[in-house]
């Protein structure tokens, strides 16, 4: 067992039950999947970034990445029905609670003038997005071997039925969220 799963079950579970008010342990909102995105819009250009994205998903998941075809031509971005126009990997079970843990410890703290990801992110479902302009942020990734600089998204799917919800589970499994500002009164 991951050592962010065994401190899901051990720690956030009971303090989830008891913050949220829930009796039934299956009711507890948990983590279902991620899914990480890449879109190739570059590619259209230069046909070695598509293969370039794929090796960066492929290593920093630990999975082979799904090629993503565009479903119909658009003329004006130079798309043509069944080009590749993003990578994706979805992510459950111990690769997905791996990913999470070397999200959170190591790759978010990597990131330049860090103070905290936004808490805007949420979809008002209990599911959170959150993207990243390079991805050199992984340890996996070697700052001398880039080559193209690849942009990702991050998609974390709860079973939460609110933001509040979603929002108490990334809080409590350790997702380092901006500090709320203090609303000040407007003096006249």
């Amino acid at each position: 067992m991951n050592r962010l799963e065994e401190k899901y079950q051990k720690e956030v579970l009971p303090k989830l039950k008891e913050q949220l008010g829930i009796v039934n342990v299956h009711a507890v909102p948990r983590i279902q999947k991620i899914v990480v995105n890449a879109g190739l819009g570059k590619s259209i250009q230069d046909s070695d970034f598509v293969e370039a994205a794929v090796s960066v998903l492929s290593r920093i998941t630990g999975q082979q990445p799904v090629k993503t075809l565009a479903k119909k031509s658009i003329s004006n971005f130079k798309i043509r029905k069944g080009m590749v126009v993003g990578a994706k990997v979805t992510l459950r079970g111990e690769r997905m609670y791996a990913f999470l843990d070397k999200l959170i410890n190591v790759a978010l703290p990597r990131v330049r003038d860090f103070r905290g990801i936004p808490r805007t992110g949420f979809d008002g479902k209990g599911n959170y997005s959150l993207g990243f302009n390079e991805h050199i942020v992984f340890p996996e990734i070697a700052s001398d071997e880039i080559e193209k600089i690849v942009g990702m998204e991050i998609n974390v799917v709860t079973s939460a039925q609110n933001d509040e919800h979603g929002r108490a589970l990334l809080t409590l499994i350790g997702f380092p969220f901006e500090k709320e500002e203090p609303k000040e009164s407007k003096k006249r």
